[in-house]
């Protein structure tokens, strides 16, 4: 067994871990917790989270409508910042509101020049963003969208114009806190090559719903909850990034 603690608040609180030798799924050892980033690292991550006094917010907008325009407009090569600026731009001019705008109108305010600290920049596809935004919000304005799991929620996002099974994942993450669909991306995928709970030779463009399936999978395994290991995951892969970069040329595997 391996004991992990953590202290919050002056308050110290410990749980043990199986031992780092032991399988989690087969042909996969738990690790060393304090060993990034094997599946114990992850278990012992999510766990000492879950002392914090504040949880996780994955939200991003304070209704479905924002919450899908905040995600529509992130992602596939768009700076995380610069996505969340326009987001920002649009909701302050109204466009969440129960008007939807033409699809004209979310262009031209999506070619406005963003502000982000003391640079001026300039959102990518502006076209093509407002056009899959405008069909997601007049979808979303008809109403009788499904909302009892997040898978149900992914599906029918998946429908819309534009958006594919990360996107729609990571609103039905965000949305209803769901833990049966999974937000995959680079990070993603490179602890699952540094861990191995990922069979290789596996993307994203091509196999989501598999290796979706082998990250609840280990969420379940590790009886942790699925959106807070993804969150937790994508965030320190993303951050560490020199880390494992190094990490993944040591043990022979792409960066990408």
């Amino acid at each position: 067994m391996q004991n992990g603690v953590v202290f919050v608040d002056s308050k110290l609180y410990s749980r043990d871990f199986p031992d780092a030798m032991s399988e989690v799924l087969p042909g996969v050892s738990w690790g060393l917790i304090e060993a990034f980033p094997t599946p114990a690292y992850w278990a012992y991550q999510v766990w000492a989270n879950e002392q914090e006094s504040e949880p996780l917010n994955y939200k991003l907008g304070e209704t479905l409508a924002e919450e899908v325009g905040a995600c529509l407009l992130g992602g596939h090569g768009i700076p995380a910042n610069v996505g969340l600026a326009a987001f920002a731009h649009l909701r302050n001019l109204g466009a969440f509101e129960a008007d939807v705008p033409s699809e004209e109108q979310l262009q031209a305010w999506l070619s406005i020049p963003l502000t982000i600290g003391t640079r001026t920049v300039r959102y990518r596809f502006a076209r093509q963003k407002a056009r899959y935004l405008h069909a997601a919000l007049a979808a979303l304005a008809l109403g009788g969208v499904p909302l009892h799991s997040g898978r149900a929620l992914r599906d029918w996002l998946l429908e819309l114009p534009g958006i594919g099974y990360k996107t729609a994942s990571w609103v039905a993450r965000n949305w209803l806190d769901a833990d049966d669909v999974a937000i995959l991306d680079i990070h993603i995928l490179r602890a699952g090559a540094l861990a191995g709970f990922f069979s290789p030779g596996l993307t994203v463009e091509r196999h989501y719903l598999q290796l979706e399936a082998e990250f609840l999978a280990l969420s379940q395994a590790l009886d942790v909850r699925a959106s807070k290991l993804d969150a937790l995951m994508w965030y320190q892969m993303m951050s560490a990034s020199t880390v494992v970069h190094s990490l993944l040329n040591q043990a022979g595997l792409k960066a990408a």
